[in-house]
């Protein structure tokens, strides 16, 4: 799997989480944490490690996405692999 994430500009009366486009979705298949700030981003680094339910596969996806967002949004990240998030990266 490679990059799905894309930008979201839009914002104002198209800001409910259920009118954002799958494409700003770290996790788009479960519609988790969205990438739609710099805000987000940081949020979604820091909570990695919580979610739950997701494959290896999707994790590095996640990945993947929250990467592209990072460098969208001028996020720096130090880590280089999704296994280097959190203490205890729940995998079910």
């Amino acid at each position: 799997m490679g990059v799905t994430w894309k930008p979201h500009e839009e914002h104002g009366e198209l800001t409910e989480r259920s009118d954002l486009p799958d494409t700003v979705f770290a996790l788009p298949s479960e519609r988790k944490e969205p990438l739609t700030d710099g805000q987000h981003v940081r949020s979604a680094i820091g909570r990695f490690d919580q979610v739950i339910d997701v494959s290896d596969e999707e994790r590095a996806q996640a990945f993947e996405n929250i990467k592209a967002a990072a460098h969208h949004y001028g996020v720096e990240m130090s880590e280089s692999e999704w296994e280097e998030f959190g203490r205890t990266p729940k995998t079910g």
